[in-house]
């Protein structure tokens, strides 16, 4: 079992940026394919990015094409997530999980069970 803790969140301003980071222990990042999701007030949970064990295949929301970008540093066993132009929109609170790189091969990233996730860091962005 993995556990994952987010940090990074904060007030922005519409336009700003923001850096995601999630910390995972208790496991080898490496055996894991990696995913970000948010929820809003009063809205479900809702997927954002994903990358496979090793970073090579990506898979983004279409809400947050050409402004985020999800990374991972397998060595740090920590995942990323750039934030850029962001929209007040974007306000929720983000959430890394993580499934088993066996059950990820050949899927689609955002199709996935997560069966390990953090407590969440709150993103803010002002108008």
């Amino acid at each position: 079992q993995v556990h994952l803790v987010e940090s990074g969140g904060g007030l922005a301003q519409a336009g700003g940026s923001l850096r995601l980071s999630c910390a995972a222990s208790g496991g080898t990042l490496s055996n894991y394919a990696m995913g970000w999701f948010r929820q809003a007030p009063g809205k479900e949970r809702e997927f954002v990015a994903a990358v496979n064990w090793s970073g090579v295949r990506i898979y983004y929301a279409d809400s947050v094409k050409g402004r985020f970008s999800i990374s991972r540093d397998n060595a740090k066993n920590t995942l990323y997530l750039q934030m850029n132009s962001l929209k007040p929109s974007d306000s929720a609170v983000y959430y890394c999980a993580a499934v088993p790189s066996d059950r990820s091969r050949l899927r689609r990233l955002d199709a996935i069970v997560y069966d390990y996730w953090g407590q969440g860091t709150q993103v803010t962005v002002s108008s």
